[in-house]
């Protein structure tokens, strides 16, 4: 069975190669959740350091290897890079499997994070390559629903492993098996160039105004989101909500992020140049919600649901806009580099929520979604006055 691409066909077996790459990029630090309130029984003379390490240390090795990724995609071979980036991984994730020290799962955290940051451009990147126009924005659009899908059930099968043995929460690390499987069948499909009408073949080079506007604007919309993630357990804490409460939110934020991946292309007919407009108001709209005071368990499901459809919509546009503002050949860097953002935001977020709780005197956990929410509604308004010139904000055709 063959699968248009918009400029030919490659074979369902090789899509489904991709897809498994975008379900790969998802996993780290999944593992280490469950087991993060565990750790003082688990390890009880782990340093304060040693914990940060070990929930921080595998997004700082991701960075710059994301960048060093689009950098050789340039001119290497991708397929061999996915090939090391996979087995990397899968054998970090073996040994943290056998590990029996909190410095051998740093030390293969680490390594684990260089693993990912060879193989997350790549998610993207084989898609760029391989399709174009609204079939490469459908296939963006799967890829990140993809991702968020495996983000759900793989975080309930970690939950479930680590109750059994804390160990055990580490064999989702070896999904990039299958993805060793399959990659001789994305090897023999090639992908065709891209069509002399095709937008990539306007870029005689890298639109550095566009991505650099680009990653701002991903770096913002991806921090107003991740308030839902870090502050929700303690929103329902203060409600007096069941402890289970705030991991059902956070798996309906993370399906909401999910569900428009799959219909973007309809969704981008619809409202076209405006998409971001009202993408950046349901989130704004959904933050809103989850920052009134005392609200119902309700009320933060709903929120948490629009805030990740909000944001399921910008992300795999923000890609798409990175790829077509570079030519063929530098697409990939120019997604490593738009990427490398999320994971930036990620570092960062903790530090910029506990940073405004400081600075306006605060220790309600309502202040970070009530601000986040502000920020939202600007970009909103600011989308709203640009988006008709904007190739960041608006259309960019």
């Amino acid at each position: 069975m063959n699968i248009n691409t918009g400029k030919g066909s490659i074979h369902a077996t090789a899509l489904v190669a991709i897809w498994s790459i975008s379900a790969v990029v998802s996993l780290p630090g999944l593992a280490i959740s469950p087991i993060l309130e565990k750790l003082d029984t688990i390890f009880p003379t782990a340093s304060q350091l040693e914990v940060e390490m070990l929930e921080s240390l595998p997004s700082l090795m991701i960075i710059p290897f994301m960048l060093l990724a689009g950098r050789w995609s340039m001119r290497g071979n991708k397929i061999a890079m996915l090939t090391l980036g996979c087995a990397i991984f899968l054998l970090s994730g073996i040994g943290s499997l056998l590990s029996r020290g909190l410095v051998e799962l740093i030390l293969l955290g680490a390594l684990m994070g260089v693993g990912a940051g060879l193989i997350i451009p790549l998610s993207t990147g084989f898609i760029v390559d391989y399709f174009t126009g609204d079939y490469r924005l459908r296939q963006l659009g799967i890829s990140s629903a993809i991702n968020n899908l495996t983000l759900v059930l793989a975080t309930a099968l970690t939950g479930y492993l680590a109750d059994i043995e804390w160990h055990f929460a580490f064999a989702v690390y070896l999904l990039p098996a299958v993805t060793l499987i399959l990659i001789p069948a994305l090897s023999h499909s090639r992908p065709m160039p891209e069509p002399e009408q095709g937008a990539q073949r306007r870029q005689t080079k890298m639109n550095t105004g566009i991505i650099v506007g680009l990653m701002l604007f991903y770096f913002a919309i991806t921090y107003c989101s991740l308030v839902v993630t870090f502050n929700t357990s303690y929103l329902t804490a203060e409600g007096g909500m069941h402890s289970s409460t705030a991991g059902i939110i956070i798996s309906l934020f993370f399906i909401a992020i999910m569900a428009p991946g799959f219909i973007l292309g309809d969704i981008v007919r619809l409202l076209g140049n405006k998409t971001n407009l009202c993408s950046l108001i349901v989130m704004a709209a959904g933050l809103g919600l989850m920052s009134l005071s005392k609200p119902s368990e309700t009320t933060l499901c709903l929120g948490a649901v629009l805030s990740g459809i909000g944001y399921g919509v910008m992300q795999p546009l923000i890609y798409d806009k990175a790829a077509t503002n570079a030519p063929p050949h530098l697409a990939t860097l120019a997604l490593s580099i738009v990427m490398a953002v999320n994971y930036l935001a990620i570092l960062v977020a903790p530090f910029i929520i506990d940073l405004t709780g400081r600075i306006f005197d605060s220790e309600s956990h309502t202040l970070a979604f009530k601000a986040n929410a502000i920020i939202s509604l600007a970009l909103a308004i600011a989308t709203a006055l640009l988006y008709r010139r904007s190739r960041v904000l608006g259309s960019d055709d």
